[in-house]
């Protein structure tokens, strides 16, 4: 049953959300002496975008914090919406729905922690990783095996992709099948 409601879920989507801080990264934040931040990012998270690109999804990321650093890896991995220093995130999917002409049951979104939640009871899907806070696990639609800045990004792509019956497609490009 949770397999035909994922399915239909992920068929409907058109747009891929995630948090930063806690999902693409391990949360940790490195303030270096001239101000700036830096941050880790897994690579299997990078190849999951191109994935869901692949796939004709449009992706993008809505954080609390702001870095340039962040801005820099959206950039390279061709996010089409990009919002950081928000506060009421909530509010920030209102705003990308109606630019981008879409209906919150069109949009899955990744986070961990509690200012996740107001997209969270909004959109068709949700997932958080294994580490996420308790609030927020109770609330995603799937929980992760990979913790933040591990690959959940990726594994959250994964589930979307062969639910909807694109991930054959998509991997081809990789010169092999896949098991």
């Amino acid at each position: 049953m949770k397999d035909e409601l994922l399915a239909r879920r992920c068929r409907a989507l058109k747009l891929l959300l995630t948090d930063v801080d806690g999902v693409m990264t391990d949360g940790t934040v490195l303030l270096l002496p001239d101000g700036r931040e830096a941050k880790s990012f897994h690579v299997r998270d990078g190849l999951g975008i191109v994935l869901a690109h692949a796939a004709g999804l449009k992706t993008g990321l809505v954080s609390g914090r702001s870095a340039e650093v962040v801005t820099e890896r959206a950039q390279e991995l061709g996010m089409a919406v990009v919002r950081q220093g928000v506060r009421d995130k909530g509010a920030a999917l209102k705003e990308i729905l109606s630019e981008h002409t879409l209906e919150a049951h069109e949009v899955a979104y990744i986070g961990d922690d509690l200012n996740d939640l107001p997209i969270m009871a909004e959109v068709g899907l949700t997932a958080a990783p294994r580490d996420a806070v308790f609030e927020v696990r109770t609330e995603a639609f799937m929980v992760l095996e990979a913790g933040g800045g591990q690959g959940c990004l990726r594994e959250f792509v994964e589930a979307i992709l062969k639910a909807r019956g694109d991930w054959d497609r998509v991997t081809q490009a990789f010169g092999s099948k896949l098991p």
